[in-house]
């Protein structure tokens, strides 16, 4: 627990009222052996608020939990890092092949935003839709990767082309009238690798034709193989990968442009034969056996923490009989709540999800899973918990201690005054989605306007947003200034500095307490009454006492 000084109370006489009475005295007169249970309890209570150390000096106890979260902080990073780097590896490799799928499938692509990747004639529709195929026929003419195609009982897959369009149509814009069913019909065909066209006319070859006044879209499916062979390198099995790509010609607006985007789906899957020479497998049994000993450690952990909540849970109901049988007094849920340790139910998170995402990542190295994703997530948030938790370590020192109690006594208001400015907030973005979405691209979706408003909170791109709005109407341009200075102006400039000022109360609040050494709660008040010291010895000849109100 929290390494503060015992607080003496206030007032004429220690446990004492101003006016003379005692506050913590027993309804009735105690006998000797009343007031051994009383002490006894007192001691029982200080012994177990105490830190690790203290609880050495105390009783000769030695910190094995603490001993096991400082291996804990070594090898859960160790592994987080050689998981990383596999992980990169993968990313980088979908990565590059998606830019790869790019530059040769889509005629003259160059590295730019996807939105501008468009086509404006029939001409160029075919022309385009004419490389696809081409490019997949000649594939392996032409790429200077390992990629291949896909076979399924021996057969090659095809590539699929597929249109949506309206069932019938009939539109005339010159003459304001049109007549069309909006039911969608899907048309497709199969084109087989190493079969070219004989001639570049799919109407004629495939009875494939486009109506560009119905069409909806056009999506071209195919499917490529590929080995990730950078991995051997790190002493690592390579993974085989299946692309399945999809490239659409999007005409869904009927604007005259058609927006063209490829995108990868990529499963990830152990390859069915392969021999890598001069390896016998012995890094790979290593790390198996190290993430082996990651989840042996954090379960022992798991199951020591989990004692202690227990044990806390146990002391809480004692000490509400205890209270509720010698004085007399109810405990509120503050007070109970102190029984409850936050930081072993943190390890106890923290090692059910490194428990889970070392599980993963066994699964990962045998070639039985591929969930990278999800292994990653929670290898990543399992890590960053165990950080965190080094905290409470720092605040068995008074220095930091004040900053530990400072966050803990302020989240509360923090919780409150944050839900209140999150409903001006969300009424800012609704508002800001449907006037400047049309004319705003940082407002087009909902996402996009939470983001960009977030992003103005902390100081970024101010002139710029303001900056896209010149030269759109007078009245639009006149509402984003209004709409924009008063964002600005009540989020930096109060909502801020109110939240700065919320956290700073808080600070000298708990600084002025303890320098003048006030008790905030009554079970601070009862074991502040415990002078004996931890290496007095009287703790070590201390038993579990039990009474009739303990059960």
């Amino acid at each position: 627990m929290d390494d503060v000084e015992p607080i003496v109370p206030q007032g004429p006489a220690e446990g004492r009222s101003p006016n003379g009475h005692c506050t913590l005295c027993p309804i009735s007169k105690q006998s000797p052996s009343d007031s051994k249970v009383v002490e006894d309890f007192r001691r029982r209570l200080k012994y177990f608020f105490m830190n690790p150390c203290e609880k050495y000096r105390a009783r000769g106890r030695k910190p094995w939990k603490l001993m096991l979260q400082i291996l804990k902080i070594a090898i859960i990073t160790f592994q987080l890092v050689s998981f990383g780097l596999s992980n990169e590896m993968m990313v980088t490799f979908k990565e590059e092949n998606l830019m790869v799928f790019k530059h040769l499938f889509l005629k003259e692509y160059k590295d730019q935003h996807v939105d501008r990747y468009a086509v404006y004639t029939k001409t160029d529709v075919y022309d385009h839709i004419y490389y696809i195929i081409d490019t997949f026929i000649n594939l392996q003419n032409l790429t200077v990767g390992n990629h291949a195609y896909e076979k399924i009982e021996g057969e090659y897959t095809p590539l699929t082309l597929c249109q949506e369009f309206y069932r019938k149509g009939s539109i005339s814009p010159g003459n304001d009238t049109f007549d069309i069913d909006p039911h969608v019909d899907k048309e497709c065909i199969s084109i087989f690798p190493l079969e070219p066209l004989e001639d570049k006319t799919l109407s004629r070859d495939m009875n494939f034709s486009l109506d560009f006044k119905r069409l909806l879209s056009v999506n071209i499916y195919l499917t490529l193989k590929a080995i990730n062979l950078q991995t051997v390198r790190h002493h690592e099995l390579p993974d085989c990968y299946d692309f399945s790509i999809m490239i659409m010609f999007d005409n869904r607006a009927h604007s005259g442009r058609i927006k063209i985007n490829l995108e990868n789906n990529v499963g990830i899957n152990e390859c069915k034969d392969w021999n890598v020479a001069s390896t016998s497998g012995k890094n790979n049994h290593l790390l198996l056996l190290f993430d082996s000993l990651v989840i042996l450690a954090c379960f022992t952990s798991l199951i020591l923490c989990t004692r202690s909540v227990c044990n806390g849970s146990q002391l809480q109901f004692h000490y509400t009989a205890f209270f509720h049988t010698y004085f007399g007094k109810t405990v509120s849920w503050s007070e109970r709540m102190e029984f409850v340790n936050g930081w072993y139910i943190l390890i106890i998170v923290s090692d059910t999800l490194t428990i889970a995402g070392s599980a993963l990542k066994l699964g990962i190295q045998t070639k039985d899973l591929t969930n990278y994703d999800v292994c990653s997530i929670l290898l990543g948030t399992s890590t960053m918990l165990v950080w965190v938790g080094v905290i409470r370590y720092l605040g068995f020192f008074k220095k930091y201690n004040i900053l530990i109690l400072t966050l803990r006594a302020a989240f509360p208001n923090v919780i409150r005054f944050s839900c209140c400015v999150g409903l001006i907030y969300l009424g800012y973005c609704f508002c800001g989605w449907i006037v400047l979405g049309p004319y705003h691209e940082k407002f087009r979706t909902l996402d996009k306007v939470t983001e960009c408003l977030f992003s103005l909170i902390n100081g970024d791109d101010l002139y710029s947003t303001f900056q896209k709005m010149r030269g759109k109407r007078n009245m639009v341009w006149l509402f984003s200034r209004l709409y924009l200075y008063s964002f600005i102006f009540l989020f930096i400039y109060l909502v801020l500095s109110l939240f700065i000022a919320l956290i700073t109360d808080t600070y000298e609040t708990i600084k002025q307490h303890q320098k003048d050494r006030v008790l905030v709660s009554q079970l601070q008040a009862f074991m502040a009454e415990c002078r004996d010291q931890p290496d007095s010895g009287k703790y070590k000849i201390d038993k579990e006492p039990t009474c009739c109100c303990f059960g």
